[in-house]
């Protein structure tokens, strides 16, 4: 078929592109811009919704223009300028999200607005700098459609998102509103974006990115960022942390995701409560604690990993929520709260059981090395649900180990921070010198026998060789050792002082405020015996 001569065949052709969301600034708050903000695009017609149009967006503010987006653009070219550059013809006062577009190659550099009324104290600035050229023609009612529709119908659905989200976290964040897990689009509504996240400082680097101390309206958080590579952690973490019925004390609280950046560049964050004493390792290293503070920090322990490993029927007010092997856990992974209480974090290799289903080919020899426990250290390939929370129970053990190593009531010096097998592997161990000691040799962290000479360690030390236990059959459970440990409230009490310790700053008040009946060493030997036994299953 003919072409008109003047109408030549679309073909490819290249447009400015420019982003001011991804120009303002990086994530970390330096002001630099993102990759990729800016500079040009190639343009071809029907393939990825971009035509043979340049189009540049801009803003009128009381005379302040400021340019948000260019690049390709899909539509009809009779509104559009083919003077080769892109020009506007009239505007209405109360437009502020103007628009135009042209045809020809980078035809959208040089931008033409209509002059603008100021007084001397308010001239007209453009943002970025545009070049003046002659001008072109568009329509006004094009812009509305273009712009002001979606914008609207946008805030809408953001609107009846949020209420059903905060609905449903009411219970958890009280007036705290989810960062949306949708992808943010280049100029957000309100409604998608409640409150802009600030990041602070870096306070943690792990395998699957960096977690960041971040400011979220008036309230402090937590944002862990993810790669690009590690979107499926991303994706594993967010999925457990929705599960109903996941709220609890001894559970970090998840407060929303979302994904940040463009096609060239994709963050993927996850936002939690913050905690300033940070995890229980890093605690460790820094600090003794006393038996108050062990009791405190084991018992949250076992009731956060006891909810995980829970099944719980739906209720009235959430669904069924299946059990959860953690296959991560580690001190690392264990924050505290101001007043010493424990909570569990990262489950980005977490894994549920819903009833009925399979766990399928879940590979198990996942985690960290030092805490793997001997049946993954040998390479068994799968496993069922109770085998995976067993494994947890022999982390439980290791983690608990730590938490004594540092107790200030064992009778003898307490000596410096160590990992679970640095006395026996060494700080970087590969997973051969790890089945060589655990599985072969059956090696265990080193007990020293003042520890034994406190009534409650000793009980504790009990219950943690119960935890690491070669066989997995024969291991506690979370449950049982809850109810030690509630036995040993009752046993060997914490004393007032360690009652004051676990108080958060400024709380402190007199000593006999919170005395506390302390039972003979005789009778809490004596009540020891009737511990809770082990458990036949999890």
């Amino acid at each position: 078929m003919a072409v008109s001569p003047d109408r030549p065949p679309p073909s490819p052709m290249r447009c400015e592109y420019y982003n001011e969301t991804l120009c303002q600034g990086s994530p970390g708050g330096d002001g630099s811009p993102l990759p990729g903000c800016n500079g040009s695009e190639e343009c071809r017609p029907g393939e990825n919704e971009k035509g043979n149009l340049c189009y540049v967006l801009w803003q009128n503010n009381s005379g302040v223009l400021s340019v948000k987006l260019k690049g390709c653009w899909v539509g009809n070219n009779h509104d559009c300028s083919r003077s080769g550059h892109c020009s506007e013809t009239r505007r209405e006062p109360s437009v502020q999200l103007l628009f135009c577009c042209c045809e020809g190659d980078l035809c959208n550099t040089n931008l033409k607005p209509l002059a603008v009324v100021s007084s001397p104290s308010s001239p007209t600035r453009l943002s970025p700098p545009v070049q003046v050229a002659p001008r072109g023609g568009y329509r006004t009612e094009t812009v509305v459609a273009y712009c002001l529709v979606p914008l609207v119908v946008l805030a809408g659905l953001g609107v009846l998102v949020a209420l059903c989200l905060q609905r449903r976290r009411k219970l958890r964040q009280g007036h705290f509103a989810e960062v949306p897990t949708a992808e943010p689009t280049p100029l957000p509504s309100p409604a998608l974006a409640p409150k802009a996240i600030q990041l602070l400082e870096v306070k943690a680097q792990g395998r699957f990115g960096a977690v960041w101390k971040a400011r979220w309206g008036l309230q402090l958080v937590a944002v862990k960022i993810f790669p690009p590579q590690d979107k499926n952690s991303w994706t594993v973490e967010k999925d457990i942390y929705k599960l109903p019925q996941m709220n609890h004390e001894n559970v970090l609280a998840f407060l929303g995701a979302s994904k940040h950046g463009d096609l060239q560049h994709t963050e993927y964050w996850l936002v939690t409560e913050y905690h300033e004493r940070g995890s229980l390792s890093d605690h460790l290293k820094a600090h003794l604690v006393t038996w108050g503070e062990v009791l405190k920090i084991s018992e949250g322990i076992a009731l956060g990993l006891a909810h995980l490993h829970r099944e719980l029927p739906a209720n009235k007010l959430e669904g069924y929520k299946p059990p959860l092997a953690h296959r991560d856990f580690k001190s690392k992974n264990v924050l505290l709260k101001a007043d010493m209480t424990a909570c569990i974090a990262d489950f980005g290799l977490a894994l549920a059981f819903p009833c009925g289903v399979s766990p399928g080919q879940a590979h198990g020899q996942v985690g960290t090395r030092r805490y793997m426990a001997p049946e993954v250290l040998e390479g068994a390939i799968s496993f069922n649900q109770d085998q995976f929370l067993r494994i947890d129970m022999y982390a439980c053990g290791l983690v608990m180990w730590e938490l004594i190593s540092r107790c200030s009531a064992q009778d003898g010096p307490v000596e410096e921070y160590l990992l679970p097998f640095e006395e026996e592997v060494g700080q970087h161990p590969s997973l051969e010198d790890m089945q060589e000691a655990v599985v072969h040799k059956k090696v265990r962290p080193r007990i020293r026998e003042h520890w034994k000479k406190h009534p409650g360690l000793a009980v504790l030390i009990d219950t943690i060789e119960e935890c690491w236990d070669h066989d997995a059959e024969a291991r506690l459970s979370a449950c049982c050792v809850e109810e030690r440990i509630s036995c040993l409230y009752k046993t060997v009490p914490p004393t007032p002082t360690d009652v004051l310790s676990l108080l958060p700053s400024g709380d402190h008040k007199g000593v006999d405020d919170f005395y506390v009946p302390v039972v003979n060493i005789k009778s809490a030997l004596e009540t020891a015996v009737l511990l809770p036994p082990k458990e036949s299953s999890i």
